[in-house]
């Protein structure tokens, strides 16, 4: 199996709504952004799938030390190997790259916010950033895009928080900001008992709000002249934005259910957004 390879299949088997983003990218920028995503999928597995903390800080760590490797030229793992020609063919700094793990490793030792605004900075690490490499990769001419990709980052990061909240409770991890539980009195105990409640569905009905805020200015912010380049995210903003209807449709209940959508409406939405989007 060569390296770009082993990122198909991983960026396929996740199921993801970015997959179905991939497909209408032409070859260079498809393969470009697959590597991006498993490189993402590989830190994020360390944190998800390694109950030590030490151990799974050590596997950072040697991801750090890949990062390395993949700029001096001699990756080893498949993931660092299809990354090496593509952070030279499109300019992705090493900072950035570094960064992702950066949020991944806040995992290790932070499953509470008191606030958005801390909130915000693990969104910038894990997805804000993540915005900025793929804008690189699909292409711009006007700098205010690299804004628009941020935030739309944000945007999908604030969706995964809330279409996963049962799931993360399951780890201890609380991402809604204390400050939003205690104003919607909706105490932490409930929440990782999975314990579903009118304040809750309210709480939930909140942070959709506020994702569609980010989806907002995302959108205000992306210059025209880039919109043609940049439709792989508008594909994925389609997927997304369609999955907090559905939780929405269904009560909110993040809390005992993971809302997807089936693979033909993803293709559905996919395919319309890249026609007319």
């Amino acid at each position: 199996m060569t390296p770009d390879e082993y990122c198909q299949q991983k960026a396929a088997a996740s199921g993801s709504s970015f997959y179905y983003s991939f497909l209408f990218l032409p070859a260079p920028r498809r393969r470009a952004i697959t590597a991006l995503y498993a490189f993402c999928r590989e830190i994020d597995d360390v944190v998800d799938e390694c109950p030590d903390p030490q151990i799974a800080a050590a596997k950072l760590g040697w991801w750090r030390q890949e990062l390395a490797r993949v700029y001096a030229g001699s990756p080893e793992h498949p993931v660092g190997q299809a990354l090496a020609s593509v952070v030279k063919a499109f300019g992705l700094p090493q900072s950035e790259l570094a960064e992702i793990v950066d949020g991944m490793e806040m995992d290790l030792t932070q499953s509470r916010y008191l606030d958005f605004k801390g909130l915000e900075l693990y969104c910038h690490r894990v997805a804000g950033v993540v915005g900025l490499l793929a804008a690189r990769i699909f292409g711009y001419s006007n700098e205010r895009t690299r804004e628009y990709a941020h935030e739309l980052g944000l945007a999908f990061q604030l969706t995964n928080i809330v279409r996963d909240v049962g799931e993360d409770a399951l780890r201890g991890r609380i991402y809604l900001p204390i400050e939003d539980l205690q104003r919607f009195n909706v105490p932490a105990h409930e929440i990782l008992a999975r314990r579903e409640s009118e304040a809750f569905r309210a709480l939930i009905e909140f942070e959709i709000g506020r994702a569609e805020e980010a989806y907002q200015r995302a959108f205000a912010l992306l210059p025209a002249e880039d919109r043609k380049s940049q439709k792989p995210g508008l594909i994925m903003a389609a997927i997304y934005r369609t999955l907090l209807v559905e939780i929405r449709a269904d009560g909110c209940k993040v809390l005992t259910q993971r809302t997807s959508l089936p693979t033909p409406r993803k293709l559905w939405l996919a395919a319309k957004t890249a026609l007319f989007g």
